[in-house]
């Protein structure tokens, strides 16, 4: 009996987790620790030049640093996960049998009737075993398999972008307003940046506005105490 095809119309967006999470991290970093360099160094009563350097300097060594990280971090996770899949590999090889029964436990766990779940696992192990098991035994799918190369440019290209709102601040801001309108200002790419993320990803966008400014708001502060400290005492 043939079964009609329906096409698949929904949008769901757990394919953009891995991208999306990379860029929201590169630009909310991008901005916030080079407005918090830019504010602390300010507050320290240093001239626009050396804010400017210091700016500079942060959003150079931000952009590698947060490449680095996410090509490294992403790279072992994928490893990790290849490995899993030879181990998988080997022990559909070595005990097949014990491998239909495991992945027929698991459907019953989830809900199934027995026979039936010993079916499913009989049908999709007929279609793609290691897929299935991948799947729904190690919890490993395609649209969730890491790409270090993807996250590391993506990180690096979404925090130079990030980074260079605040400095572009510095460039228009009077010298004597300087800590107050980088601060303002970068409130308003924070919160603009939590609710682009938001809208993106289906989430609440108060909430991730109000998250992300919040802790914008908090770091910037104490960066601001500190410069004006060691400018006072220096």
């Amino acid at each position: 009996m043939l079964v009609n095809s329906v096409p698949h119309t929904e949008q769901h967006r757990t394919n953009r987790i891995g991208w999306l999470r990379a860029s929201v991290l590169g630009a909310n970093d991008g901005i916030l620790s080079t407005a918090s360099l830019i504010v602390g160094v300010a507050a320290a009563h240093a001239p626009r030049g050396s804010v400017l350097v210091a700016g500079v300097a942060g959003l150079v060594a931000g952009a590698m640093s947060m490449a680095a990280g996410e090509y490294v971090s992403v790279s072992s996770q994928a490893d990790t996960e290849r490995a899993d899949l030879v181990r998988e590999r080997k022990e559909l090889d070595e005990d097949n049998a014990g491998e239909h029964k495991e992945l027929a436990l698991i459907y019953v766990e989830r809900g199934l009737d027995p026979r039936l779940a010993k079916q499913v696992a009989e049908q999709l192990m007929a279609h793609d075993a290691l897929a299935a098991h991948a799947r729904d035994e190690l919890g490993i799918s395609v649209n969730s398999r890491p790409h270090p190369v993807q996250a590391a440019l993506a990180s690096a290209a979404t925090f130079s972008v990030g980074a260079a709102m605040p400095l572009l601040i510095v460039l228009v801001a009077p010298s004597p307003r300087l800590v107050p309108i980088v601060f303002g200002a970068t409130i308003v790419f924070l919160a603009g940046l939590g609710t682009l993320a938001a809208l993106t990803g289906g989430a609440p966008m108060v909430r991730a506005a109000v998250r992300v400014t919040f802790w914008g708001a908090l770091a910037m502060g104490l960066t601001a105490a500190v410069g004006a400290l060691f400018g006072t005492i220096v």
